[in-house]
């Protein structure tokens, strides 16, 4: 068997450098967001769900889904977020358990980890056996966000769509604070490997 675990977190909050820890330490993670990415590839089934509700103004001029593009015209309102999130999640949530179910059956007896920015909004708390929340307070999540490049009232429309962060947190069964340094995330970060791997030995018996 596998533990199934998903490990989300808001925006700048420092997930994906977690997801990789974990993986350094022997986890297998899988990227949501890259199975989007392969999923609006020219010919898969994410491409033709977007072609057919878009329409080519959302394609760059090759002819690939521009991510950009289709940004500006979903996601300036709650309403085209929620259309967009309708239509893909379910492809990406089907490609998830593809995946995990592969895994299960040619790799057992791992930690598989999940991570993903909407994983509690799509209802992640049913699918998974433990669930990660990487966790900064709020006003650390916009500077982060911003020093990455982003428009500070972007970053505060994206944060109105993901899940209030108290709701997140009594969602978890384990939170990693990512306030501190670096080497504050690693020690959290293996801390918290070595749990999984004890929840992972005490479901084999």
């Amino acid at each position: 068997m596998i533990l199934r675990v998903g490990l989300t977190g808001g925006i700048g909050a420092g997930k994906s450098t977690a997801a990789r820890l974990f993986a350094q330490l022997g986890a297998k993670v899988i990227d949501a967001d890259g199975i989007v990415s392969r999923l609006y590839e020219k010919g898969a089934a994410g491409y033709d769900t977007i072609l057919a509700n878009y329409g080519s103004s959302v394609l760059d001029p090759s002819g690939e889904i521009d991510r950009k593009k289709l940004s500006a015209a979903t996601l300036s309102s709650a309403e085209g977020a929620s259309r967009l999130n309708a239509l893909i999640h379910p492809l990406v949530l089907a490609e998830q358990k593809r995946l995990l179910d592969h895994i299960e059956t040619t790799e057992p007896d791992l930690v598989v980890i999940v991570e993903a920015t909407l994983l509690l909004e799509s209802g992640g708390r049913a699918r998974f056996d433990r669930i990660i929340v990487v966790d900064v307070p709020t006003e650390m999540q916009i500077e982060r966000a911003v020093l990455r490049g982003m428009d500070r009232l972007e970053v505060e429309r994206r944060l109105r769509r993901q899940m209030p962060r108290e709701e997140r947190l009594g969602q978890a069964d384990y939170v990693i604070s990512n306030a501190g340094t670096r080497s504050d995330l690693e020690r959290i970060v293996e801390t918290t490997y070595r749990s999984l791997e004890r929840d992972l030995r005490a479901a084999r018996h």
